[in-house]
């Protein structure tokens, strides 16, 4: 087990991002993997529930901002699809274990440790994994007024540069969230909508952050950052979640993922 020292606590706030390495055993990360596969074995998503997912605006809006499958995964297990893994009929091309880019967004996900706002499983298979494009996590998950968003990243497998380990701009954290993802009024096609615009950013900007299994990368959420394509023959399994800062805020009604009365969001502490 890692602790966070004052000066690990100074880079972050100066970097946007903290790296601590061995923070999980191996027998912890094997665990969590072990229930995931289980979970896998036991999906069912009909056809038409079939979503390949997507971090690029346009393919946002087709694909997850058109249906209530993603809307409404706030308080259950909802499954999401590399691209190429179905045919015309939305049948598997590739076994079902090899077809998820990532699982979410329920809290039911946490492995018995239920989390505040946002729980996922994201693969990356050998050769097929789909890239990250840059991103702030704050775009997705915010308050009113505009409070703290902290990711954790957990490295259920080596992550490299191969095989698609994430990269930063460090201090951009420090420039404001420049769009947001929002609920688009009802009725309408999609069902979210974007306010602000992405901005251009140059590859030299962005630093390679490898990680060993069992590793956990603090993520502020208004740092920028992506992963890449995997290329290689290693896959890349992550569990994810995220915090949000409850203290003097509330939780906006226009974020697209919305706690219910059958699972509202958990306190950490109180």
């Amino acid at each position: 087990m890692a602790f966070v020292t004052e000066q690990q606590i100074q880079k972050f706030h100066e970097d946007g991002f903290l790296v601590l390495e061995e923070f999980f055993t191996t027998e912890e990360c094997d665990a969590m993997r072990k229930q995931i596969h289980k979970i896998i074995a036991d999906m069912e998503v009909p056809p038409h529930c079939r979503t390949e997912f997507s971090t690029k605006e346009e393919e946002q809006l087709q694909a997850q901002g058109s249906t209530d499958y993603f809307l409404t995964s706030g308080d259950k297990i909802r499954f999401f699809f590399e691209r190429g893994v179905f045919d015309k009929k939305g049948e598997f091309l590739v076994p079902k274990e090899k077809s998820v880019n990532k699982i979410g967004h329920g809290r039911k996900l946490g492995l018995e440790n239920p989390v505040v706002v946002q729980s996922m499983y994201i693969f990356k298979q050998p050769g097929i994994g789909g890239e990250v494009t840059p991103h702030q996590d704050a775009t997705f998950l915010y308050t009113e007024p505009l409070g703290r968003v902290l990711g954790l990243w957990i490295a259920l497998e080596d992550a490299t540069q191969e095989n698609g380990c994430l990269w930063f701009i460090p201090g951009s954290h420090t420039g404001g969230v420049t769009r947001q993802m929002v609920r688009a009024p009802p009725g309408s096609i999609p069902c979210v909508q974007f306010l602000g615009s992405e901005q251009p950013y140059e590859d030299s900007q962005f630093i390679p952050v490898p990680i060993s299994k069992g590793g956990l990368i603090l993520i502020h959420g208004e740092v920028v950052h992506r992963s890449e394509l995997n290329s290689s023959n290693s896959s890349r399994h992550v569990y994810t979640f995220h915090l949000m800062e409850a203290k003097d805020t509330i939780w906006s009604r226009e974020n697209w993922l919305q706690p219910t009365p059958e699972l509202p969001f958990p306190s950490l502490y109180l």
